[in-house]
């Protein structure tokens, strides 16, 4: 399964907590800055994603671009490769991830080449 895009899937934080209830994921804000687009990547967790303000877009695997928005949410398997775009301004995500962490680390951006993203998780 590769990335998720839902338009318009929240108005308010409220909204955000609730979905992240339902999933089990702990909830992270994260603050994007004035960026270019990163190199394809992926992360060793399930992400998901909730844009609350600015925009971006996410390249997939395919080179495909889906835009982000506020009130969007991205959903990111654990191996899928993705890239944020280039950020203009500033993005503000909440981020859910399955386990606590370090948010940084939990997201380093592990290269495509490495075989382990395509092992079964134990």
């Amino acid at each position: 399964m590769g990335l998720r895009v839902h338009k318009q899937f929240f108005k308010d934080r409220a909204e955000i907590y609730e979905d992240l209830a339902k999933s089990g994921h702990w909830p992270t804000t994260y603050v994007s800055g004035q960026s270019s687009e990163l190199p394809l990547h992926w992360h060793d967790l399930d992400v998901s994603g909730y844009v609350v303000s600015g925009s971006t877009y996410l390249l997939d695997e395919a080179g495909n671009h889906h835009p982000l928005s506020a009130g969007d949410k991205l959903e990111i398997p654990r191996g899928t490769l993705h890239a944020e775009g280039a950020v203009d301004d500033q993005v503000v995500y909440i981020v859910g991830t399955a386990e606590p962490g370090e948010l940084r680390a939990q997201l380093a951006l592990l290269s495509p080449d490495d075989q382990s993203r395509l092992a079964p998780q134990s």
